[in-house]
């Protein structure tokens, strides 16, 4: 199985913004040693639990202290940025590392409603047309001329470079035809609500037409996963991810906290069943346990690589989930 990394640089409690994103180059480097396919940065805006809201610059910087790993974004939120500037950023990017770069786009916002519109300087947000915004990049990144009025009388610069992956990321199966008409791979946020089917990816295989971005279609599906030698342990550091989610479900969006602290969170009985209820989406239990249960979704759904989200409180224990998952699986 083809391994693969998310990360959305979190700001654990009692840890700095500028201490997470030096983390994504710690756990870049140790995956880039154990064979790890990819790692993806996530765009995220307006909350003090990430720290990844320019993931273009943190794949750029960890592009240049990694060997082999595939860098890129999981996904840049591209209801924010003019087709042009995305194409110029990654081919950019895919000029001074070529063939280990990956565009990967994603048609959510990746923040509220206020860091939406400061993003977009007050104008009318423009959340209909992120096909036809997608389509319009690739075809700069490639050199070629839009349709659109607006984007055919320039051109996107460097020309003539090694082309990145194309990737467009879902959460309900919505992406999938359009990933598939497009020739780009598709990428499967089952960590989002656990809402995958054989149907969502059978309709993007079956529909796939080959393209200048990639010949045969691709699919990866991203995984929350808290694992460690035995259940105890991973019990034991899955807890502040759970409360993390509780209380999101909850409109609240707060840091991790430490496996101590949170086994001292009073709950109520419905929080201990939204809990229970948030495990479908998050992998918890020793790894072997884990890596068997990958293995099996593996095979009933027949994807490509599994990208592995995992945000223990310390970064001593993050890194030990993908070491672990990587003696398994690798």
């Amino acid at each position: 199985m083809k391994l693969s990394v998310l990360d959305q640089a979190p700001v654990t409690i009692g840890n700095t913004a500028e201490g997470a994103l030096k983390k994504a180059v710690g756990l870049a480097v140790l995956a880039d040693e154990l064979g790890y396919t990819r790692m993806w940065m996530a765009e995220h805006h307006g909350a003090n639990s990430f720290a990844s809201s320019a993931p273009e610059v943190t794949a750029a910087h960890i592009a240049a202290k990694t060997k082999s790993i595939r860098l890129g974004t999981g996904g840049v939120m591209m209801m924010h940025y003019s087709p042009l500037k995305l194409a110029e950023v990654f081919k950019t990017l895919s000029a001074l590392s070529p063939g280990r770069i990956d565009f990967g786009v994603g048609r959510a916002p990746g923040g509220d409603t206020h860091a939406m519109y400061a993003l977009s300087e007050g104008r009318q947000l423009m959340v209909n047309d992120m096909y036809t915004k997608f389509n319009t990049a690739l075809k700069l990144i490639n050199d070629e001329v839009p349709e659109d009025d607006l984007y055919n009388k320039t051109i996107a610069i460097p020309s003539h470079i090694v082309l990145p992956e194309a990737w467009l990321l879902g959460s309900s199966g919505n992406s999938a035809l359009k990933a598939a008409e497009m020739g780009v791979g598709y990428s499967f946020a089952q960590f989002f609500n656990g809402a995958m089917t054989h149907d969502i990816l059978d309709h993007y295989r079956k529909n796939f037409q080959p393209s200048t971005f990639m010949d045969k279609p691709e699919i990866n599906v991203t995984y929350m996963v808290t694992t460690a030698k035995t259940r105890e342990e991973a019990e034991f550091e899955a807890l502040p991810q759970d409360l993390f989610r509780l209380m999101m479900v909850k409109g609240q969006i707060r840091q991790l906290l430490t496996p101590e602290e949170a086994q001292n969170v009073p709950l109520t009985e419905m929080d201990r069943m939204t809990i229970k209820e948030n495990r479908k989406i998050h992998l918890v239990g020793a790894v072997k346990d884990v890596a068997s249960l990958l293995q099996q979704e593996q095979e009933q759904y027949g994807f490509d690589e599994a990208m592995i989200c995992s945000i223990p409180h310390s970064q001593e224990k993050r890194l030990e989930v993908y070491r672990l998952l990587a003696r398994e699986l690798l």
